[in-house]
């Protein structure tokens, strides 16, 4: 195989519009979160999910214990959240948070999921999920989960977006019937 070029690679993969949610689990006695956009469905029977994370990121040790995480889709109001939890500053609301606001999920209002996972107050839904099993994949790790519990919150909440490196927002949606094949 010829020489690949990872720059070409990433702007291709910009190219296609992603939803973003934070990821959160527990560490020791405290919860933890981070932004992906790396989150799939994978199977409606059984339910099942996956996310991919890097190796190196903070979370994968936590994660490794507690064999559970909570995927919280946020809403398009939630920029600020995302960038914290991608490790940016934390959101002006979160100024009590503590030295290191992501450990304490960035200021965020958080209670407990119905299977005790931390998830956020504001997120337009969330999944409770158990791992149930972790693939290599080149640099990441595929940390497929069963879908424990699933929860939407409001009518229909406008998702934030993530295209070609930035945040999209849907100004003017309108929606269509599906013509293929309909989901089950």
């Amino acid at each position: 195989m010829a020489d690949f070029d990872d720059e070409a690679f990433r702007t291709v993969l910009r190219r296609f519009a992603t939803g973003v949610a934070v990821v959160t689990t527990w560490d020791s006695e405290h919860p933890w979160g981070t932004t992906v956009n790396s989150f799939s469905s994978v199977s409606l029977q059984p339910p099942l999910v996956l996310v991919a994370f890097d190796r190196g990121r903070r979370i994968v040790p936590a994660l490794r214990r507690t064999g559970r995480y909570a995927v919280n889709i946020l809403g398009e109001e939630h920029q600020a959240l995302s960038d914290c939890f991608a490790g940016g500053p934390a959101p002006a609301f979160a100024a009590h948070a503590g030295d290191d606001e992501r450990a304490e999920l960035c200021g965020a209002e958080w209670r407990r999921g119905v299977t005790g996972l931390p998830v956020l107050v504001d997120a337009i839904a969330f999944l409770e999920c158990t791992i149930v099993d972790v693939h290599p994949a080149g640099d990441h790790d595929l940390y497929l989960a069963r879908v424990d519990a699933a929860t939407a919150v409001g009518e229909q909440p406008m998702p934030l977006l993530y295209y070609s490196g930035r945040y999209l927002r849907i100004e003017r949606a309108s929606s269509h019937e599906l013509e293929g094949k309909p989901e089950r």
